[in-house]
């Protein structure tokens, strides 16, 4: 963890750079994880529920995942690429 104390109470714009920055990576890794789930769904020709049942998951967290709305876990993305019929290195593999 990161402190950074500063005399004025306010982090400096640098700070503020750098965070925004992490979370955008953050966001960009969970979007393409998301539409990558939602394109193999798609080609499958399963619907969100579907594919939840199959991977023992709740149907909510499949939209979630897919609106990059989660933080998925490895023990869940296993789950989906199981349920998919594709090994976890498929599932990563997103375009650029």
């Amino acid at each position: 963890m990161l402190i950074i104390v500063c005399g004025t109470g306010r982090l400096p714009k640098v700070v503020l750079r750098i965070l925004r920055l992490a979370m955008q990576s953050k966001n960009d890794v969970l979007n393409k994880f998301g539409e990558r789930v939602r394109e193999l769904r798609i080609q499958r020709e399963l619907s969100q529920e579907q594919l939840a049942f199959k991977a023992d998951l709740h149907r909510t967290y499949i939209g979630m995942i897919e609106r990059a709305e989660k933080n998925i876990t490895l023990i869940n993305i296993e789950k989906i690429a199981s349920a998919l019929e594709v090994p976890i290195h498929e599932i990563l593999h997103f375009n650029k």
